[in-house]
């Protein structure tokens, strides 16, 4: 009896254990892609200093102040739109997630967080350093590398454990959120430079490292190190973890793992078999693309058009606490996955849409009469956007087949980003619309 309890509570500490290293994994991993969408305003606006600096006094009057009085315009703009860092900040994204599940099958797990923490590493640095606008933009694009790899990877590892590290991921990206963009704002209003805030930030990428290394508890089956140490009983490691799941699953689960070990790894079963799993899912990518895509295009494409000028706020500090605002949404509904589960995602993107024309529309009639207005619309945005996310990967773990789980939650993250990149593009011609009239 003694030892039957002894297990049980080993077992409950390695589950917490497992959904905290999660959690913190989630955190760092969209700690640095957070950071550098909330430093936009200031990237640009630092280049933008620079620049005006160095030209006549004809070309500072241009670009500052508000309303932008040179060209007529009732915005005011920054000459390059927020979505150029976006941009930077998710292709390398959405390329990586595009190409990765080709070959990442064969890497192991350790060598990819190693990867991830370096990358993350340099993006910090050359942000803070950074001299000119091609080495900041340089330096998004290798946090965006570090994200999109981090993102497909984790996904993937979670396969190996109980499903409920799901709710630990998914609560802990909400929480890079929250505590990024917070963080930023926070130290900035506090005085400290961007250069400075970026550097203190580099105990994320660390803290990513010792989560893998010392919090999370691996079964023997993760491929650590090396691919040789997996026999494929892996993806069907709940069942031996304890899970339980409806009768229907198990018996599922239980006919997977008896049949022969020909599809091997995520990456071994053959290409007519990874079309049809990538079809299956675009039911789950569509509306997970659309609603990004949505969300997206309000917080770079229509935000830094909506300044009030009498707020006590200046334009940069307006920006940077939308981002927080927004982050603050997120990270309540991505943590709210073991309360409520919403199976029709879809729902919440023709939600995310009509929040999108609404905003649209304020920009073009300026009719919002307040930001405290404003900020409560864009923390609404934000629990969408997360509650989507969240449970768009709920459902893919839970429907998908146990011997393609680790392919599908890899190809599935490519749903966001996609939809991310086109709204970034969508945002240079809103920028350039508006900040020409």
């Amino acid at each position: 009896m003694e030892a039957a309890e002894s297990i049980n509570a080993d077992g409950r500490c390695t589950d917490r254990r497992n959904w905290a290293g999660f959690w913190i994994l989630g955190l760092c991993n969209n700690f640095a892609y957070v950071v550098m969408l909330s430093a936009a305003h200031d990237i640009l606006t630092k280049e933008e200093s620079r620049n005006a600096t160095i030209s006549a006094p004809v070309s500072l009057v241009a670009t500052s102040g508000v309303g932008n009085s040179s060209n007529g315009t009732n915005y005011d703009c920054n000459p390059v739109t927020t979505g150029a860092v976006l941009l930077a900040d998710i292709l390398p994204t959405l390329i990586i997630k595009f190409i990765a599940p080709v070959f990442i099958h064969k890497v192991p797990y350790g060598f990819r967080v190693l990867a991830c923490v370096l990358v993350t590493v340099v993006s910090f640095l050359l942000v803070s350093f950074s001299s000119a606008m091609w080495q900041s933009i340089l330096g998004v694009v290798f946090a965006s590398l570090g994200a999109g790899l981090g993102e497909l990877s984790f996904l993937s590892l979670s396969v190996f454990f109980k499903r409920n590290v799901l709710e630990g991921w998914g609560s802990g990206t909400g929480g890079a959120g929250v505590a990024g963009a917070l963080l930023y704002s926070g130290l900035i209003q506090a005085g400290l430079s961007p250069r400075v805030t970026v550097l203190v930030m580099l105990v994320v990428p660390v803290s990513m490292l010792i989560s893998y290394l010392y919090l999370l508890v691996p079964p023997p089956s993760l491929p650590q190190w090396s691919r040789n140490e997996i026999p494929y009983a892996a993806v069907g490691s709940e069942e031996e973890q304890g899970l339980t799941e409806e009768s229907e699953e198990e018996e599922e689960e239980e006919e997977e793992e008896r049949a022969p070990a020909v599809h091997g790894s995520s990456g071994s079963f053959i290409w007519r078999e990874k079309r049809q799993v990538i079809k299956g899912l675009l039911k789950f990518m569509c509306p997970l693309a659309l609603v990004y895509f949505a969300e997206y295009f309000i917080n770079q494409g229509l935000l830094e058009l909506l300044f009030f000028p009498n707020f006590f706020l200046s334009h940069a500090d307006q920006y940077r606490w939308y981002q927080t605002i927004y982050q603050f949404g997120v990270f309540a509904s991505r943590s709210s996955l073991h309360c409520v589960k919403i199976r029709r995602v879809w729902i919440l993107t023709l939600l995310q849409v009509v929040n999108a024309v609404f905003l649209l529309l304020a920009v073009t009639f300026q009719f919002l009469p307040s930001a405290w207005l404003l900020f409560v619309i864009i923390f609404y945005e934000g629990l969408l956007g997360g509650a989507a996310y969240v449970n768009t990967f709920h459902f893919i773990s839970k429907e998908t087949e146990s011997r393609h789980r680790e392919f599908a939650m890899a190809a599935s993250s490519v749903g966001d980003s996609f939809g991310i990149a086109l709204a970034a593009l969508a945002a240079f011609f809103v920028h350039q619309y508006f900040c020409s009239l």
